[in-house]
């Protein structure tokens, strides 16, 4: 299949850019290539998918050296010259991974949040309708069970009080994306990611910042004291989670209510899923997995919740599990081992 995958260069990115290459299919992939981390990270991505060098859209150049994979750079925002990728490539499928990233940086950048999670996401809705796309995925996330203390988190549950700007673009996205599957009749699924991590992560993640400030003999902040709950996620279970979503087509469900069914189906071609671990890990525990890993016992300092937090986040991964037989299921210490594993060999760390 013909498949635009956006954030093509970020961390999740990257890794389906791969997978999808290696499963024989035709990829188109965008990046903007912004600032908000390392840029040489997400350059170092590309060339290991193959890409000499990025080009920007409208300079018409193909910069790549694999048969099946063209990148470009190129903002959701730029609604012309998104239009005008969708009419040259002729897409079946679209997988949204672009977005401004980040729980604490959407308290000081907002401004980002809506440029490119909200104006870039109703671009490609509109793309994608005209267009006729077959299915478009979407990267949603755990935030937006904000305030919800029903655990474990169902997408069944009520997600009307997000705690972060992010979260709520993320809700944004959900409601745009039914919209136009109600109104167009536009396949679409929203994947809840639950706290992915894994090789050539992010380095404003937690395992990149705990493990690169042990290594240096630097103290590392463990926020609730240690106490947070996570459903740490590795990153290959949220690949592996995205191409079997992606082949299940989602379908008007004929059996919806409004006063009877849960907001994870709808009367409209449209489905959200939960993609995480299914097995919380405290904080603590997971820094102690990474001093293990690395042989060297962290400096700790010990802070209250922040800002946008939520002390656990917990997948009920049920649907995933019936619709697609599939649950994410790589531990701790095998994902932490993988990930220290890469950030030694790509820092040369001895």
């Amino acid at each position: 299949m013909r498949i635009l995958v956006t954030g093509a260069a970020g961390f999740i990115g990257f890794h389906l850019v791969n997978r999808l290459l290696n499963d024989g299919h035709f990829v188109v992939g965008l990046d903007c290539l912004n600032e908000y981390y390392d840029v040489s990270l997400k350059y170092a991505r590309i060339a290991f998918a193959g890409i000499q060098q990025p080009v920007a859209y409208n300079e018409k150049k193909d910069s790549s050296k694999h048969d099946n994979y063209t990148f470009y750079q190129l903002q959701l925002e730029d609604k012309k010259l998104l239009e005008e990728l969708f009419t040259t490539h002729q897409f079946d499928i679209v997988i949204n991974l672009a977005a401004q990233a980040g729980v604490r940086y959407s308290l000081q950048n907002p401004d980002a949040y809506v440029n490119s999670n909200i104006v870039g996401f109703i671009n490609l809705l509109e793309c994608c309708r005209h267009h006729k796309i077959q299915h478009l995925v979407y990267a949603s996330s755990s935030s937006v069970y904000g305030l919800n203390d029903e655990i474990p988190f169902s997408t069944s549950q009520n997600v009307d009080h997000p705690i972060s700007l992010y979260a709520a673009s993320k809700k944004s996205n959900e409601l745009m994306a039914h919209v136009y599957s109600h109104l167009f009749n536009l396949p679409t699924t929203g994947l809840r990611f639950f706290t992915v991590y894994g090789s050539w992560g992010r380095p404003d993640m937690a395992l990149f910042i705990f493990t690169k400030s042990i290594i240096e003999g630097k103290p590392i902040q463990v926020f609730n004291n240690g106490e947070m709950l996570r459903d740490f996620t590795y990153v290959d279970d949220i690949v592996e989670g995205v191409v079997r979503v992606m082949h299940h087509v989602p379908a008007a469900n004929k059996n919806w209510s409004a006063t009877t069914s849960d907001a994870s189906t709808s009367s409209a071609p449209y489905k959200v899923y939960n993609v995480g671990n299914n097995a919380p890990v405290r904080l603590l525990d997971f820094v102690e997995a990474i001093e293990s890993e690395l042989g060297i016992t962290a400096i700790k300092e010990f802070l209250p919740l922040q800002p946008g937090d939520v002390p656990a986040t917990f997948a009920d991964v049920s649907d995933l599990i019936n619709d697609v037989n599939y649950k994410p299921a790589t531990s701790i210490k095998t994902g932490v081992h993988e990930f220290v594993k890469w950030y030694k060999n790509y820092y040369n760390v001895g």
